[in-house]
C-alpha cells in the first residue's frame, strides 16, 4: 500500500492530466453537437468491426454443430430422392398418405474412428441401437460411394466394416452393361484407393472408366457409385475375369457417413432364413 501511494504521488501530475482531459473531452462531445455525431459515429464503428470480429470467430467455433445438421439436411434429402427414384413410373401412382415411409432412409452419422492401414480396417461412428443402427446395415459416404456395412452396434456407437476389410464382399455391377461381380478389396498390394471387382464373366466387354456401381443384390440399394474401371485386362484363365477399379471414396478423409436403413432387411432376412442350405 505504501508503494501505490508512492506511485501515485510521483505521477499525480499525469493522473490529474487524464482526469482533467476525459472531463473536457465529455463536455465537449455533450455540448457540441458535431463533435457529439462524430464522436457517437467512430464508436458505432468501432463496436461494430468488434462484434463482426467476434461473429467470426463465433462461426468457426460452431462449424461442427453446422456440419452435423448439414449431414442430417442432406441425409433427408438423400432419403426423399432415393424414394422417388424408386417409383415405378409405368404405373399411375396415386400418393393418398404423406406419413408413408419409404423403403430407404438415410441416417447421418460422425466418424469418431478410422483405421486404414491394416488387414482389416474397421470405422467407429457416433450412432448406435438408440438411433435405430443395426448390423449389417450398409454404410456411404456423401456423395462418394460405398464406405462399408455396419458389424457390432452399442447404444450410442457402431462398427462398421470398412471396405478395406478381407472380408467385406459386395454386389456390384458395371453400370453400362450391368454385369455382375463382386466387389473385393485387399488382392495384391492392398492399395487404399483400389479395389477388384471378380466373377465377371469374361463375354462381357469392359472398358477404362466404365463406372462400378451397387447392383442392389446385397445390403446395398442399387446404384451407389463405387469407383471406375482402370485395368479390365485381369484374367483370371477361366471364364470370369478380375477388374481393377480406382474407388471414389479417399478413406483417408472420410468425416461423415450415411447409414441406409432398410424397412424391408428384417423382413427380407426371415424370409431367407427359412431357405435350406445345402
Amino acid at each position: 500500500m505504501r508503494n501505490l501511494w508512492i506511485f501515485i504521488n510521483r505521477y499525480n501530475a499525469f493522473f490529474f492530466f487524464i482526469i482533467f482531459f476525459a472531463i473536457g473531452v465529455i463536455l465537449a462531445v455533450k455540448n457540441n453537437s458535431y463533435q457529439r455525431s462524430v464522436t457517437v459515429n467512430s464508436t458505432n464503428e468501432i463496436v461494430g468491426n468488434v462484434y463482426q470480429n467476434l461473429n467470426v470467430w463465433r462461426k468457426y467455433l460452431n462449424l461442427g454443430s453446422v456440419n452435423d445438421s448439414l449431414a442430417a439436411e442432406n441425409a433427408k434429402l438423400r432419403t426423399e430422392i432415393l424414394s422417388l427414384q424408386h417409383i415405378d413410373s409405368t404405373k399411375q401412382v396415386t400418393v393418398t398418405d404423406t406419413a408413408n415411409i419409404p423403403q430407404y432412409t438415410y441416417l447421418s452419422a460422425r466418424v469418431i474412428k478410422n483405421s486404414i492401414t491394416l488387414r482389416n480396417n474397421v470405422i467407429t461412428i457416433n450412432k448406435g441401437s438408440a438411433d435405430g443402427i443395426a448390423p449389417y446395415m450398409p454404410v456411404i459416404s456423401p456423395g462418394k460411394g460405398v464406405v462399408g456395412l455396419v458389424m457390432d452396434v452399442s447404444e450410442h456407437l457402431a462398427t462398421v466394416r470398412s471396405l478395406l476389410h478381407k472380408d467385406t464382399k459386395i454386389s456390384v455391377n458395371i453400370k453400362k452393361s450391368d454385369a455382375l461381380g463382386s466387389l473385393v478389396w485387399g488382392v495384391g498390394n492392398a492399395d487404399i484407393t483400389r479395389a477388384f471387382v471378380k466373377e465377371v464373366p469374361n463375354h462381357f466387354k469392359v472398358n477404362v472408366k466404365d463406372t462400378i456401381v451397387t447392383s442392389g443384390f446385397s445390403s446395398f440399394p442399387p446404384g451407389i457409385p463405387v469407383g471406375s474401371v482402370t485395368n479390365s485386362s485381369v484374367s483370371t484363365g477361366d471364364n470370369f475375369m478380375s477388374i481393377e477399379i480406382k474407388l471414389f471414396n479417399d478413406f483417408s478423409t472420410l468425416q461423415y457417413v450415411y447409414v441406409i436403413l432398410d424397412k424391408y432387411a428384417p423382413e427380407q432376412k426371415e424370409l431367407e432364413a427359412k431357405l435350406p442350405h445345402e
